[in-house]
């Protein structure tokens, strides 16, 4: 057994004997910047805390003066498990220094009053103490190798990485190197740094602009004018909350400010080389090429066309001219094709695998993926990663939903390359993102104030491969990826830990959200409640799910498609406590245009309902063929075969994670068959009819979108995944 064993060992033993002793009470106290932990759970019993470890070094007063700025040394005084990245008082004073010098910063000094510690703001002390805080124990065999990632208090991730120097000491964001690690604590563990976690204070624009590797297409990003549509960093209000109760009582952590963040995927000038674009007028050209025929299978253009500066009008033709900062120039559809609404760091971009606990939804085969909205006005790309770490951009392979082979993706061939077998042919290897483990001769994975910046391997286009092929497919949308804020705010891939640690060690499991807190959803009730069951083994895509509650009635804004006829579809996990609700979908919030979808969905009816299906069909011989049709025509369908516990798992069925209770817990249901233009904004309404039932629940987990020659193929059928 090693040392390090023996000590963790020795502390979970010394916490359970701590929580069996008798504790003073308390309550909670509304001070400052953070909540506070709740007073029964501070520590009254000999055993040192990150706490008492962090007063008692003298290197490290500064560091407990910013903590106790904004009492988050209570925090670590308290129950829980922590993780502190703690800086020398030298490593403090370094980094006040460069932000009080900081000519780039996006405001004087970075807001500090004077260069000392008493000149830190609030804000920025608790900034700095949250970025040096994590939920859970991570320590620098978990952090060394390779490197990984850690979800800090912030909200933002920090990269770790293996030795930089002869000493071979695990660093942080490159720079700061842990000179003293694994120290451990009775709520954790605490590692001293000689730096301060650094942290971009420019905007995205503006760092990009510092990467010579990046040059040219910096030099687009500045002639399209598209950097002027990358300076918002939050909304512009402070958000309040009448109730952010659970259902059981318990108070949720709720956000305060809305964050607005962007992901650049930029080819570096070495990936221009290689495609003969050494200057900015080669990359013009190479523009003008790509999308001078765009009105081919570019449907908003031909539908309602892009702005022409020089015109002052919407224009159903692509420019090949020089006003590259009209949105139908050729130029400005390549750069803005780049550029997500939302801020993602390599790691976020789907949700992986090795995410815990990813392994809820990805078994049998299972590959990540998500699509996302781009700055081309009614485009999507695709993000899959397809086996390991690689991750590609609209990679695409023909028949990728379909199956030959009934529980399986298709029929293999043998000794035939992944992901090009069978119906399953590989078009298009897809747009490879640069990943920092890649050891290229450019950076990748940029952390910036208000985003992050991905290189890439070769080049991206919006073509006609992309919606007539690699999105031709069903296409599965969480709402947490189209619903921005929830990846703005790091709260998408947190943990319930990283919650609770945010709510001041309360309950961790959900997020309140104000109803205003959302640009895409709209809320036509007061009663309406609306919440984030953080990721855990749930049932449900992605681990996580968006909810609610209340006498509810509200309006979400869905993702653009390409042009043309699909079967709509929403995923729900019937339950008893789940409500009655009504459908609507229209061209914009106003309720004048919604129309009815089908009849009320009643999410308290089980699958074995007549009305809905059976599962009856693990025994026949048929692997459900004849069930699945009976359902279809009732308008449902089977939940995912990704899923752990879904029912497919019997005799005849995978041999991988198999379980014998062969329960079935989720459904999709089929809304309507219809077209879709991607010019078009549609807004899908969720309404009660239950009225004097208010504690009932709604979800919004997934949508699909399928094209209905996918749905008809005679041919092959959809697959289970």
């Amino acid at each position: 057994m090693t040392q390090y064993v023996k000590e963790k060992m020795m502390r979970l033993f010394r916490f359970v004997i701590y929580i069996l002793l008798p504790l003073a009470g308390g309550g909670w106290v509304g001070v400052s910047c953070n909540p506070e932990p709740d007073e029964s759970d501070l520590f009254t019993a000999t055993g040192e805390t990150a706490a008492d470890y962090i007063k008692r070094k003298a290197e490290l007063t500064s560091f407990d003066y910013i903590l106790s700025r904004v009492r988050l040394d209570r925090n670590l005084s308290s129950y829980g498990e922590y993780t502190c990245f703690a800086p020398t008082n030298e490593a403090i004073q370094f980094y006040l220094d460069s932000l009080w010098n900081d000519p780039e910063a996006v405001i004087p000094h970075n807001g500090m009053e004077a260069n000392s510690l008493e000149g830190l703001s609030d804000s920025l002390c608790n900034d700095i103490a949250m970025y040096h805080l994590a939920a859970g124990v991570h320590n620098t065999i978990e952090m060394g190798g390779a490197g990984g990632s850690v979800a800090t208090m912030l909200g933002r991730p920090v990269q770790t990485s293996g030795a930089i120097d002869s000493l071979g000491r695990v660093t942080i964001e490159k720079l700061a190197v842990i000179i003293e690690p694994d120290s451990l604590v009775t709520n954790g563990i605490v590692h001293v740094l000689n730096r301060v976690i650094p942290r971009s204070t420019r905007l995205i624009a503006d760092e990009l602009d510092r990467h010579e590797d990046y040059s040219i297409f910096m030099e687009a990003l500045k002639a399209t004018g598209l950097v002027d549509s990358l300076t918002k960093t939050k909304k512009n209000e402070k958000y309040t909350i009448t109730d952010r109760n659970d259902t059981d009582g318990s108070r949720l952590y709720t956000p305060e400010e809305c964050l607005i963040a962007y992901t650049i995927f930029a080819e570096p000038d070495v990936v221009l080389a290689e495609n003969g674009i050494n200057s900015f007028d080669d990359l013009v050209r190479y523009a003008n090429e790509q999308y001078a025929s765009a009105d081919a299978w570019y449907d908003v253009l031909t539908e309602k066309g892009l702005w022409n500066n020089e015109k002052q009008e919407y224009v159903k033709t692509v420019s090949t001219g020089t006003d590259y900062t009209s949105r139908n120039n050729a130029l400005n559809m390549f750069v803005s094709y780049h550029i997500l609404y939302a801020g993602m760091p390599q790691n976020e971009l789907v949700y992986e695998k090795n995410s815990n606990p990813s392994t809820w939804n990805y078994t049998n085969g299972c590959q990540p993926f998500d699509y996302y909205e781009t700055m081309l006005p009614g485009t999507i790309l695709k993000i899959w990663e397809p086996t390991g770490t690689q991750l590609y951009i609209n990679r695409y392979r023909t028949f990728n939903t379909l199956t030959d082979e009934l529980g399986s993706e298709t029929a293999e061939v043998a000794g035939a390359l992944v992901n090009d077998y069978g119906i399953h042919r590989l078009v298009r290897e897809g747009v490879r993102i640069a990943r920092t483990t890649d050891n290229l001769p450019f950076e990748t994975n940029i952390q910036t104030y208000n985003g992050y910046i991905h290189g890439l391997r070769s080049m991206l286009v919006y073509d006609e491969l992309v919606p007539k092929g690699v999105l031709h497919e069903r296409m599965r949308f969480d709402s947490t990826t189209f619903l921005v804020e929830f990846i703005n705010n790091h709260i998408r891939m947190s943990t319930m830990s990283l919650m609770s640690a945010k709510n001041g060690g309360g309950s961790g499991a959900r997020v309140a959200f104000p109803l205003n807190y959302f640009d895409n959803v709209v809320s036509y009730s007061p009663e309406n409640r609306f919440r984030y069951n953080v990721k855990g083994a749930y049932n449900a895509w992605q681990s996580d799910t968006f909810q609610g509650w209340g006498n509810y009635d509200l309006a979400i804004k869905l993702p653009h498609v390409p042009t043309g006829t699909y079967e709509f579809r929403i995923f729900y996990t019937p339950m008893a406590h789940g409500g009655m609700m009504q459908f609507y979908l229209g061209t914009s919030p106003s309720l004048s245009s919604m129309m009815a979808l089908d009849i009320p969905l009643d999410v308290r009816i089980g699958i074995e309902d007549p009305r809905i299906g059976s599962t009856t069909y693990f025994e026949e011989d048929d692997m459900g063929v004849a069930t699945d049709a009976a359902m279809r025509n009732r308008g449902y369908m089977r939940g995912l075969f990704s899923y752990r516990d879904h029912p497919e798992y019997s005799d005849w069925g995978p041999t991988v994670n198999q379980r014998s209770d062969k329960r079935n817990a989720s459904l999709r249901k089929i809304l309507s068959r219809q077209q879709f233009k991607q010019s078009q904004d549609y807004w899908f309404r969720i309404k009660n009819v239950i009225q004097d039932e208010t504690d009932l629940k709604w979800q919004f987990d997934y949508i699909e979108f399928v094209p209905v020659d996918v749905v008809d193929n005679d041919t092959y059928s959809e697959d289970w995944y």
